[in-house]
């Protein structure tokens, strides 16, 4: 490390879980277009997820061939056999077998410690769920970046939380509660919180701590999206950030990763196109919940009445093979109308696509960032993680997004009340009506499209502060600006 003529080098090590994976192989990409000797660490079972990435990516915009290396996930973990994706853990599995999952994942210690001193990068990007590799970095003097995967408004509300621990003094009786010391008045209710094991409560402690001791933080956002967070992130938490996305933009002029992003899609591409060509601009209603997220029977059949009523053309992607949950005669009544995809949907070509006009979200980050790149106005369904968060920077602080009204946290699909048909016809029809709020909340949706495209463009707010982390590395690392090429690609 550290010679003249040497190459900044960085080793990428994602958490294995899908939502968190893809956006950083979009942000490795990123700093390969800018020179950056960018190599991605994973297992053998997430590698048919990887490897066909990198390879589109070294056939096309890279300044320099990306690398992968991979290490055995942990045997005798507890886990189902071959699961080393925390996205292959079914939603109602998932509180008994996330903390062992994060268990096996902490056994990647030795090996990611041989990786590290056999290819001594100038840095190291982790996810935030991989808190022990900060130690591990440092012991070689390697200075380690963390991501998140999340809004910079989700991380203030998060570290309020914990700062001020509004919970703990909210009177019993109280069903809402004031997020303190935020840019604006964020109220939410208690039953949107997360209520974590104790185990999980250790891991969270055990993140907060590793990241107040790392280098940084990148995250997927971008300034103009969340100025006031962006700032208080920086100046009130206190931790250093750079803001670098959307990073899925990356990838806006390659058909396949806006078809399939690292999975077979449940559709073909040419027959998707033709559907969404078929339907008048701004006409159609997306309908997707994301990778880890299931739906009982019942609330699948509220859904498939809730759009049939709302009479607007729509695509769902549903995550069920059975059909006990479609209402009788469903498919014949929405034919011609109603797109239904059975499995993984290429959902940035679906969003991008000029006859859509909106988008029913489980308010995940990289979905919601993704709505938002496209410049389309939300209906927010949250269910569990930071998604609650999500919803309220997409409904009151960048008024985008209309609410089904979801009041409680909750993984297992049993767990959660049921959102009936009217109401979710009622969100839709906000949504995607012609009322002069409806036209103002699209109007709001487009400018931060435009935004969005502008700020990783070249001179834009994402690609300046992009650059400006790259030549601090360099500087760092003593690395010579001519072997990179930081100022010469333009997403």
């Amino acid at each position: 490390m550290g010679s003249e003529g040497h190459t900044l080098s960085m080793l990428f090590f994602p958490l294995m879980a899908q939502g968190h994976m893809l956006p950083m192989l979009d942000m490795a990409k990123l700093f390969a277009m800018r020179g950056v000797e960018a190599t991605v660490l994973t297992t053998p079972g997430n590698a048919p997820l990887v490897r066909p990435f990198l390879d589109r990516a070294n056939a096309g915009p890279v300044a320099r061939p990306m690398r992968l290396r991979l290490v055995p996930f942990p045997s005798g973990t507890g886990l189902p056999e071959g699961c080393e994706n925390l996205s292959s853990i079914p939603a109602r599995e998932m509180p008994s077998l996330r903390v062992e999952f994060f268990r096996a994942v902490s056994r990647l210690r030795e090996p990611f410690g041989w990786v590290l001193g056999e290819l001594l990068p100038d840095c190291v990007v982790t996810d935030m769920f991989l808190p022990w590799t900060r130690d591990v970095a440092a012991g070689l003097g390697i200075p380690r970046l963390v991501f998140h995967g999340t809004s910079f408004f989700s991380l203030c509300v998060a570290e309020s939380l914990h700062r001020h621990r509004p919970l703990e003094t909210l009177p019993a009786e109280a069903e809402t509660l004031v997020i303190p010391g935020l840019p604006h008045r964020v109220e939410m209710l208690r039953s949107q919180m997360p209520n974590h094991a104790e185990e999980a409560r250790e891991l969270f402690a055990q993140l907060r701590e590793s990241e107040a001791k790392s280098y940084g933080v990148v995250v997927n956002s971008f300034y103009e999206l969340e100025p006031d967070y962006a700032r208080h992130y920086r100046e009130v938490v206190g931790r250093r950030a750079w803001h670098i996305g959307p990073v899925a933009l990356c990838n806006r002029d390659d058909d396949a990763d806006t078809s399939a992003r690292g999975y077979e899609a449940a559709i073909r591409r040419d027959d998707c196109l033709r559907w969404l060509d078929s339907k008048s601009a701004g006409s159609v209603l997306y309908v997707c919940f994301g990778s880890m997220s299931d739906f009982g029977a019942a609330q699948l059949r509220e859904m498939a009445l809730g759009l049939e009523a709302c009479g607007h053309p729509f695509v769902w992607a549903v995550r069920s093979d059975g059909d006990e949950w479609v209402p009788e005669g469903f498919e014949e009544r929405v034919e011609g109308r109603g797109l239904v995809i059975r499995g993984w949907a290429p959902q940035i070509l679906i969003l991008n696509h000029p006859s859509v006009g909106g988008f029913v979200t489980h308010c995940g980050w990289n979905s919601s960032l993704e709505g938002v790149s496209a410049g389309l106005p939300l209906v927010t369904w949250p269910l569990f993680a930071e998604q609650f968060y999500n919803e309220k920077l997409i409904v009151d602080v960048l008024r985008i997004g209309v609410s089904v009204g979801v009041k409680e946290y909750a993984m297992k699909p049993e767990e959660r009340g049921l959102v009936d048909a009217a109401t979710i016809r009622k969100a839709a029809e906000e949504v995607m009506g012609s009322g002069e709020e409806a036209q103002e909340r699209r109007r709001r949706a487009r400018e931060l499209g435009e935004a969005a495209r502008r700020a990783v463009g070249k001179g834009g707010s994402s690609y300046k502060d992009l650059n400006n982390l790259i030549e601090e590395l360099m500087e760092k690392n003593n690395v010579s600006s001519r072997t990179n090429t930081i100022d010469n690609i333009s997403i």
